[in-house]
């Protein structure tokens, strides 16, 4: 089997804050950004139809010679990775992998804990896929997982309305209904890859002695990790340092949009999907 590079999938842009830290966490790797664009937003849509949609975009990354796929997509992983894993992988060729963002924080989130007690703030899709408490429980059943739904962020960062007085409204809102939860979280996931946009703003909103977390550095490290023990699929990606960017709309348009997710200008093609 040829190497090939790693594909990174997304619904649109948040996954490129994701893959921004990957690259530079393994910048010899060669990476394909895929966003689904077209179809986007994913987090309203039914498990049944994010799963087709992630599974029709896993399928255009393998065909364009990736053996590895991060879901850098919250809902993606909630609501499609582990029927790619256990129904369709076993299909195909034993060596690709498809993994996600959810298992990864997971793992880590009780280290940065004292209080024993954790908000999520997410899309309404992941909160209600119950994806991180269930995941969180596998490996730290004594926290106390607390989510709060933020519908109407994803929107206001994707026309750049983030920083509008206006949207500081929306963003208190939802992080004050999560701390009426309860009085005792004392870290916060942003478990949407879009939120990093508004991590400063996040941040100025929190008392002190909250911890906030963003999913980027935790999946560029677990990847890293998960490389070096699975030597034979690390293998089958190719080093050239090489990054290309596909999206199923106008690439114009993702061109200006993705620049506010990956902090740099790049240059996207048209990849149609069926």
């Amino acid at each position: 089997m040829e190497s090939g590079p790693i594909g990174i999938f997304d619904s649109g842009y948040g996954g490129l804050t994701v893959m921004k830290e990957i690259v530079n966490e393994l910048p010899q790797y060669d990476y394909i950004y895929l966003g689904d664009n077209a179809r986007a937003p994913y987090g309203n849509r039914s498990f049944e139809t994010v799963y087709e949609y992630t599974l029709q975009s896993v399928n255009a990354l393998f065909d364009k010679g990736c053996k590895l796929v991060i879901l850098a997509c919250n809902t993606a992983s909630a609501k499609a990775l582990r029927n790619i894993q256990q129904r369709d992988l076993p299909k195909m060729d034993a060596r690709l992998r498809v993994l996600g963002v959810i298992r990864p924080t997971s793992e880590l989130i009780g280290s940065f804990s004292k209080s024993k007690n954790v908000g999520v703030l997410a899309t309404s899709g992941t909160v209600i896929s119950n994806s991180y408490p269930i995941e969180i429980e596998k490996f730290y059943p004594e926290i106390n997982v607390f989510q709060e739904a933020c519908p109407i962020w994803v929107p206001l960062i994707e026309n750049n309305e983030f920083n509008n007085i206006g949207a500081d409204y929306f963003i208190k809102k939802h992080i004050d209904n999560l701390l009426e939860k309860s009085n005792d979280i004392d870290t916060i996931l942003l478990g949407c890859t879009h939120y990093p946009l508004l991590h400063d703003k996040i941040k100025q909103l929190l008392p002190q002695n909250i911890e906030l977390l963003s999913q980027g550095k935790i999946v560029s490290k677990s990847l890293k990790d998960y490389l070096f023990r699975h030597s034979a699929l690390e293998s089958l990606c190719s080093k050239n340092g090489k990054t290309a960017f596909y999206t199923t709309d106008s690439t114009e348009i993702f061109d200006q949009q993705a620049e506010i997710f990956y902090g740099k200008k790049l240059k996207s093609e048209y990849l149609h999907i069926m």
